[in-house]
């Protein structure tokens, strides 16, 4: 287990790819953090399958678009953990329409959770892992924040902000033993996907040069690397697990 001891928040983990992450992370020795926003019955069923590896698990409700929410959550995880080692930023939503339909709501709330939040819980942390001297950040962008989509300007927006953040975030904080990734996950195989129809689905997949979607343990295995030493030598990078739809 390579990250035995280890104490990791992933944001939006109580289900989809952030609950893959939550359990590869667990699998592998980390103790587990878990955001959700409202639902607390699948909060707690996921905190029980992370528990069953047998590591420390929580799960806390918070708005991560909310700096007094993400305050009062650090401050609780710090209370019983004391050192934060890994954050993964994973919590997002979408509101897709045209730009010219698009109302400044679905702009604005989808940049307040996908944006705004990661700066806020990264924030929250940083000064832990810098009285550390080590840590370990993963941001979880997407294939649509390098390529763009019809109908995801609000999130295909965010999602590049995530890469210029991790970037930028990534030269200040590395020479201080801190390492900064995204991920930039393409079509992964969750409730999103599957209720999408056949035609539309057929249409994407001849987009990707490996014929198939992706699977959340996927993402969560290359989470587990850029959380261990394996990776102490990456910082500032995007890596895609998109099957080839980016090249």
């Amino acid at each position: 287990m390579i990250l035995i001891n280890k104490n990791a928040i992933v944001t939006g983990g109580s289900r989809g790819i952030g609950k893959a992450i939550a359990l590869e992370l667990a699998a592998n020795g980390a103790n587990v953090i878990i955001n959700y926003s409202s639902n607390k019955e699948m909060a707690d069923k996921a905190v029980e399958e992370i528990k069953a590896f047998g590591v420390k698990a929580m799960a806390i409700q918070c708005d991560i678009s909310n700096s007094d929410s993400v305050n009062k959550m650090i401050g609780l995880v710090e209370e019983e953990f004391e050192a934060i080692d890994i954050l993964v930023n994973n919590a997002g939503i979408t509101k897709d329409n045209l730009l010219m339909k698009m109302k400044e709501e679905e702009w604005q709330q989808v940049m307040d959770v996908n944006l705004k939040g990661t700066f806020l819980m990264t924030k929250a942390v940083i000064r832990n892992m810098i009285r550390q001297k080590q840590g370990k950040i993963i941001n979880i962008s997407s294939v649509v924040g390098v390529t763009g989509n019809i109908g995801q300007t609000n999130y295909s927006a965010s999602k590049a902000g995530v890469i210029g953040f991790t970037k930028s975030l990534a030269k200040e904080v590395s020479g201080k033993g801190i390492m900064v990734n995204a991920i930039a996950p393409g079509f992964i195989e969750t409730d999103m996907t599957e209720v999408l129809r056949e035609d539309i689905k057929e249409k994407i997949l001849n987009n990707i040069p490996l014929k198939k979607f992706g699977k959340p343990k996927d993402v969560a295995n290359l989470v587990v690397f850029l959380s261990s030493d394996k990776s102490n030598y990456i910082t500032g990078q995007v890596i895609h697990i998109d099957g080839g739809m980016a090249i």
